[in-house]
């Protein structure tokens, strides 16, 4: 008979005993995983330092290439890890392809400047020893383990060769970076010559895994277009999460901070436009990311304008209660108490002015916001609502702040706010 010991099980005991009991704890729960499954100690050391919340192919905001997909081409993608190690591994998602989605060669390598690489730093990604694999509909794949040094919010690019038509392709659109298009293999190239096309979405890519690391209480960002950071500036991760791995890396504090935002989210509502509701995700985006330990939720505004809105990729936009928010507000915090994760809560910021307000809508933010602040429900609350409000109205986002759609903040909101969710992190660390 196999026992098995989840991530989750352990910190769940850990969060319940006394400091030199949960070492001990830790200990026992890894000797067990050793038996019973004969991992070595590097492969239970492998933590999530990058992740992209997935979502079906969808052209809502802007053209793509999500829609139509890949035919020959090759795919280069670069992104920033928030915990660095001396291996890594890639996870790529079919979620929600409608076919299986071949791989044709793949490689990870350390970003120049725009599509070219760093000479000598292209490393092969294998799939069970072999260069190509194909992904099911619905599933992920992960890549083997590379011997590829991750420095901590330094870019890595990863390049994809799908020489097959892929049909729709599973992606994350708000990316703000730049991702590019060759035609025809060029996962190994070291210039950008061949990269004529670019784009602001990433394809496939889901995760990027270290080990080496140490720390183990990475903080999963999650929400809509606020945590995906609609309103920032392109190329400069600049992003609230973004910013807060700076500011705690600054602090000496090393983990992980993973954005699981996805722009247009909500948390009543299921969309085919604009990702899963937030109950159905929150497992596969926050709880399976090893490592993690703290999740900040900011979400709801769409909930509650959406219903003023008659857009296609709205529907269903039922108009929305306190009651039902906070019902599916207290569902997540169940979900990440069981699951052993400490749940802060963003209370919802002011957006009088954008395009779908209403003074109905302003009467259920206000609502939820004292509830979040009064109920005693979350482990911690940062009050994003009244630090970025404008002095004259608390309604109102601060010009200051407001990026010029009196929704979603500018850089400097968002440094506002990753600065609040910083020390709000350091309280609760000292809290216990």
């Amino acid at each position: 008979m196999k026992v098995a010991v989840s991530g989750a099980a352990v910190r769940r005991e850990m969060r319940a005993v006394a400091p030199a009991a949960a070492v001990l704890l830790a200990v026992v729960a890894a000797v067990v995983c050793l038996t019973a499954f004969g991992r070595t100690a590097e492969q239970r050391l492998w933590l999530a330092s990058w992740s992209a919340a997935q979502m079906a192919a969808v052209d809502v905001w802007e053209p793509n290439w999500s829609t139509t997909g890949f035919a020959d081409h090759t795919v280069r993608q670069t992104v920033r890890p928030t915990l660095g190690g001396d291996r890594a591994r890639i996870a790529l998602s079919n979620l929600f392809g409608k076919q299986p989605l071949r791989i044709t060669a793949a490689t990870v390598a350390q970003t120049a400047r725009g599509a070219a690489v760093r000479p000598d730093t292209v490393r092969p990604v294998l799939f069970d020893g072999a260069p190509t694999t194909v992904i099911p509909p619905g599933a992920e794949s992960s890549g083997d383990a590379i011997d590829f040094t991750v420095t901590a919010r330094e870019p890595i690019t990863v390049t994809l060769y799908l020489a097959d038509a892929t049909g729709p392709a599973t992606f994350h659109d708000l990316s703000n970076a730049i991702s590019y298009r060759a035609r025809g293999d060029h996962h190994a190239d070291i210039d950008d010559t061949a990269f004529t096309e670019s784009d602001e979405s990433w394809y496939y890519l889901s995760e990027i895994r270290v080990s080496g690391a140490a720390a183990r209480d990475g903080v999963v960002t999650f929400g809509d277009s606020l945590t995906d950071g609609a309103g920032a500036t392109t190329g400069s991760d600049n992003r609230y999460p973004d910013v807060l791995a700076d500011r705690l890396a600054a602090g000496g504090d090393t983990r992980a901070v993973l954005n699981a935002g996805i722009a247009g989210n909500r948390i009543v509502s299921e969309s085919d436009y604009v990702g899963q509701r937030a109950a159905t995700r929150f497992r596969r985006d926050v709880l399976d990311k090893e490592g993690a330990g703290t999740v900040i939720l900011l979400s709801g505004i769409n909930d509650i304008g959406a219903s003023r809105l008659d857009s296609p990729w709205l529907r269903p936009n039922p108009d929305v209660t306190p009651e039902q928010l906070i019902a599916e507000y207290r569902q997540l915090i169940d979900l990440a108490r069981d699951d052993g994760l400490r749940i802060i809560a963003g209370t919802l910021l002011p957006y009088q002015g954008a395009t779908y307000y209403s003074e109905h809508g302003e009467a259920v933010r206000d609502r939820v916001n004292f509830w979040i602040r009064e109920s005693g429900e979350f482990d911690t609350v940062i009050d994003f609502d009244r630090l970025l409000a404008a002095g004259s109205d608390p309604d109102v986002l601060s010009p200051r702040y407001d990026s010029g759609d009196h929704l979603h903040p500018n850089p400097a909101g968002y440094a506002a706010m990753a600065d609040a969710a910083a020390a709000a992190l350091d309280a609760a660390d000292r809290n216990g």
